[in-house]
């Protein structure tokens, strides 16, 4: 930093100055002394662009006063002002110069939170942590990030703040609320026959109460079949019952979670609601670099989708890295998310047909999810959603879900459904009535009863986890039953590393060395033709990849995701449980001791289902 005297003419306010685009500063107070003696205190400026011109980042209000001064001496006939004294601050560094303009302008004159919030938002954009500008400036941490928690106010909020409109309390409790609220509170605000609710009473009007607005549902509100309560004029519609609507919400969000990972978003994360986003401590990123999902779910009901985004900490260590070339692009997963999900949908699919003759195992299964279960166990089933066509048609006409099909069926005539129902959980007993359901089944067998069960738990198995790798190991599922290789699975096989293991396990090592540096659709040729047992080549009977069989496995060292991590999640439990005593036997005299299972679970205590 140097000093120099500087022409007015060649200064102007910098961007940066914390007052800049604002009228002119009350400079009353300062220009009696600048006209006795002129400015004595250097202004700090740096270069700007166009030769021999600097920008004022602290120093406004004398650099003002100044102008006004040599305005009056040229009407008096003097036409030379004095040059400003000024310390010239190196170019480029913005963050400094934001800082300087901050510290010299709260020294001398309490700026407003709006003000400050402007600030703070640009030294964050220039990479100052929220504990760097609070050491800055000496202010608790809590202080700075109140001030920039007022970016989740609407400009016209923050402008009745910064005119002192409205007290410090009540925007408190506005940097929580969402923008749907703000708009509302801003409609109370102009209506001058309406309540507006300040300060503690404003967060008893966002937060108290259990009315929740039709509009913040991300269901289908008409075929949900909740009630809602219209106001007078029909425009907004509330539910009737709040606890049937966060029931509903919270199964869409969960689906609108699941839905932004397949569509390959590193990660979807659900934001309670006594939780809150602050977008200053997340920086924006896209899918190839690990941005997340962020589904920020408010006490109101309504829920803010953040597409894009990593920490700062994320953020600032992927930069280093590109930086100093010591960073590596994580590796690859052999499988795409489309393949994970062929895999995922068809080993379900064959798991809860198997199911359906291992009553046994279905029923403990049931009683697991009724003991671990989650608010009320709401039951629904799995949707087994994708967005690929050819995915979608491969599962709904293959082998294990046409036998699943006709089971449920079966289920639905001894259940007096109509077998032409999509499910047999899911509301069907709406009409029928739960009692008239629970006489039915009282009626019942118990082996009957017991493939009821079989059928629902097949239902609400959850694809791609745990549980359908343990039932499927415990059962012994054979795949080959089940699956084999069609369209939709070579349309998703695009792994050449994979493609070479897999020729060699059809082919042999030496034709898969041979191909190795082949294009893959000859490599998918050659898998074919041993399938079907075309072209001279010997048939391959009873194959399945690695990843569909159970126990699965991966062809390369990146391939411990899908199938193979919900295995290894269900094999840790195992471990735990034998380790723990689990697989000790109990003494069936003991007092209260467990009625013991029959003695065989390979479906021989299972009988056809019959209306």
């Amino acid at each position: 930093m140097k000093l120099d005297f500087i022409p007015l003419d060649k200064l102007s306010i910098s961007k940066a100055n914390m007052r800049y685009g604002k009228k002119a500063p009350d400079v009353s107070d300062i220009l009696p002394t600048i006209r006795a003696r002129g400015v004595i205190q250097p202004v700090i400026v740096r270069p700007n662009c166009g030769p021999g011109q600097f920008e004022i980042v602290a120093g406004s209000r004398r650099f003002h006063a100044a102008k006004i001064v040599a305005d009056e001496r040229r009407s008096g006939g003097d036409p030379d002002a004095e040059p400003m004294p000024c310390a010239i601050l190196d170019d480029g560094d913005d963050a400094a110069a934001i800082e300087a303009s901050m510290i010299e302008n709260m020294a001398r004159l309490d700026a407003d939170e709006v003000s400050q919030w402007e600030s703070f938002t640009r030294l964050v954009k220039e990479g100052r942590k929220v504990d760097e500008i609070a050491a800055t400036f000496g202010l608790p941490d809590l202080t700075v990030r109140r001030v920039l928690a007022l970016g989740n106010l609407l400009p016209r909020i923050r402008d009745l703040y910064r005119r002192e409109e409205i007290d410090a309390a009540t925007v408190r409790h506005l940097t929580l609320a969402s923008k749907s609220q703000q708009k509302a509170w801003l409609a109370l605000a102009d209506d001058p026959e309406a309540y507006l609710p300040t300060g503690h009473q404003l967060k008893g009007w966002l937060f108290g109460g259990a009315s929740v607005c039709a509009a913040h549902a991300l269901f289908d509100v008409e075929a949900s079949g909740l009630a809602t309560i219209a106001d007078l004029f029909g425009e907004d519609r509330y539910f009737a019952d709040a606890d049937a609507f966060w029931a509903a919400q919270n199964e869409a969000v969960e689906a609108r979670r699941a839905a932004a990972i397949e569509a390959g978003w590193a990660d979807a994360v659900v934001v309670p609601p006594d939780e809150h986003f602050a977008t200053w401590e997340y920086e924006k990123a896209g899918k190839r670099k690990g941005g997340r999902v962020y589904l920020d779910v408010r006490s109101s009901g309504e829920v803010i989708v953040h597409e894009g985004y990593v920490s700062r900490r994320e953020a600032a260590r992927l930069a280093k890295a590109e930086a100093t070339g010591t960073g590596h692009k994580p590796a690859r997963p052999e499988l795409t998310s489309t393949m994970q999900t062929y895999i995922d949908l068809h080993r379900h699919a064959a798991v809860r047909a198997a199911l359906t003759t291992h009553s046994g195992v279905a029923l403990r299964l049931m009683v697991a999810h009724a003991i671990v279960g989650s608010h009320l166990w709401r039951v629904a089933p799995e949707p087994q959603s994708t967005r690929n066509d050819d995915v979608r048609e491969s599962v709904e006409t293959c082998v294990a879900e046409t036998a699943f099909d006709e089971r449920r069926r079966a289920v639905l005539l001894v259940l007096g459904f109509s077998p032409e129902e999509p499910t047999v959980t899911g509301g069907n007993g709406d009409d029928y009535g739960l009692v008239g359901v629970f006489q039915r089944l009282l009626d019942l067998p118990d082996n009957v009863v017991l493939e009821v069960i079989a059928c629902l738990i097949g239902e609400t198995l959850a694809a791609g986890s745990a549980a359908v790798e343990a039932v499927g190991v415990e059962i012994g599922v054979d795949m080959t039953r089940y699956w084999q290789a069609d369209d939709a699975f070579f349309a998703l096989l695009r792994d050449k590393e994979v493609l070479t293991r897999i020729v060699a396990e059809v082919a042999g090592e030496n034709v898969a060395a041979a191909n190795a540096q082949e294009k893959t659709k000859t490599m998918k040729r050659i898998i074919r033709d041993h399938l079907a047992g075309e072209n001279g080549r010997a048939k391959v009977e009873g194959w399945v990849p690695r990843w569909m069989a159970f126990p699965p496995a991966a062809y390369t060292a990146r391939g411990g995701v899908g199938t193979v991590a919900a295995h290894a999640k269900a094999e840790a439990a195992r471990e735990i449980e034998a380790q723990s005593g689990g697989d000790d036997e109990p003494d069936p005299t003991a007092p209260g001791a467990a009625v013991a299972p029959p003695d065989s679970d390979d479906g021989a205590d299972t009988v056809p289902l019959a209306a």
